[in-house]
């Protein structure tokens, strides 16, 4: 079969599944079918628009309910929790972190943020995700424990975190993640900011590690417009990422006392209230989105060049973003299924350049990175909205 008749065999398996009549389907888009208007109606009748107000709270409440996480602290955005989540436990300038090569550019800026240096890992060609065997055997080879920390005998840092991101929604294999961080005496942060929704043995993604990060970007399971928030089963740190996302400043009637280095971080209530009204729907989203990519999943069936990603046994995904990745012998072929979709009004995107590839990232230490090289070169997301099953 020649190249075209691959490309158009793909592009027809798409439509398949896509609803008919449209002009235009964007990659992922917002559904507003709730009681959004309405609960931003009363912020904007009452005057409580900004980073004080009744839905942030209510909106940390409902969100620490669905993920099972003891507490969650609402954020001005995902990177910005990221951020807080690495201070927290302790990464510092010159501390190394250990994340995918194969994520959103976030990942690596929050690390930035806080001083740090990323160490890239190779990742699982099924989840996604980071390798937790390829991981190890890196380790071995280049790590020692001193005093109960984990250094870099190459560089001579601190490894001071892993953070292992759950790529496109499918969760990563986090039990033996969290087994060699805990051999190597490294702290486990994870990136679960595409992941609300998606459970790794029956447990919520972001509640495995000290602390986690979640993002509510207008292109997410749901929005807050921009948002993200902070998950953690321990209480006290959980009130001490409340704190610094707060300006450090101490409660009190009307005096303006700050005790730490603080982050003005704080999600509008405005934005907290349109996060309420999208997680009264998201069980719903999900299961749209599940169903959607049971099409996907069927209609790709008998195009031997592509895989549709589907989850891990051991897990449940979200499905945020459906996945095909062209087998090894036709990655070449990608770029022409972008550019194909897209000229038709079928938003596709490749998976983002590897970070260890940007030039601000490119000197930073790394393992060899074959699956993550694979996986850049030969991934296209295809629409995913929620909204592409219709309501009942």
């Amino acid at each position: 079969m020649n190249n075209k008749s691959i490309i158009d065999r793909i592009v027809n398996s798409i439509l398949d599944v896509l609803p008919k009549g449209k002009n235009f389907y964007p990659l992922h888009e917002p559904s507003f079918e709730g009681n959004e208007w309405k609960y931003l109606k009363e912020c904007l009748d009452t005057g409580w628009v900004s980073s004080v107000g009744k839905y942030v709270d209510e909106f940390e409440k409902k969100l620490a309910d669905f993920t099972g996480a003891k507490m969650a602290i609402a954020a001005v955005n995902g990177t910005s929790a990221l951020q807080i989540c690495l201070k927290i436990v302790g990464v510092t300038t010159g501390d190394e972190v250990l994340t995918n090569a194969l994520t959103f550019v976030a990942t690596s800026n929050a690390i930035s943020y806080c001083g740090g240096i990323p160490h890239y890992v190779d990742s699982n060609e099924k989840t996604l995700g980071l390798c937790p065997i390829s991981l190890r055997a890196y380790l071995k080879e280049i790590a020692e424990l001193r005093n109960n920390e984990c250094f870099n005998r190459k560089t001579g840092n601190r490894i001071k975190a892993l953070v292992p991101m759950h790529v496109f929604g499918h969760p990563a294999d986090i039990d033996p993640l969290l087994e060699v961080a805990n051999e190597f005496s490294i702290s486990a942060v994870e990136d679960a900011a595409e992941s609300l929704g998606s459970y790794y043995k029956g447990k919520h993604t972001g509640t495995f590690g000290k602390i986690s990060a979640l993002s509510f970007n207008g292109n997410k399971t749901i929005t807050t417009g921009g948002g993200g928030a902070i998950l953690t089963n321990d209480s006290e740190l959980g009130r001490l990422a409340k704190h610094l996302t707060t300006t450090a400043k101490v409660p009190h009637k009307w005096e303006f006392f700050h005790d730490m280095i603080g982050y003005n971080f704080r999600l509008p209530n405005i934005c907290a209230a349109l996060g309420c009204a999208q997680l009264e729907q998201l069980p719903g989203f999900i299961q749209k989105k599940r169903m959607l990519a049971e099409k996907y999943k069927n209609a790709f069936n008998d195009i031997p060049e592509v895989r549709f990603v589907t989850e891990p046994s051991f897990g449940k995904s979200n499905y945020w973003l459906n996945t095909l990745i062209f087998r090894k012998d036709f990655s070449h072929l990608r770029d022409d299924l972008l550019e194909k979709t897209n000229s038709m009004g079928i938003q596709t995107r490749p998976a983002w350049r590897l970070n260890s590839d940007l030039p601000m990232f490119q000197n930073c230490p790394k393992m060899a990175l074959p699956v993550a090289e694979y996986l850049e070169k030969s991934v296209v997301n295809i629409p995913s909205s929620s909204n592409l099953i219709p309501s009942e």
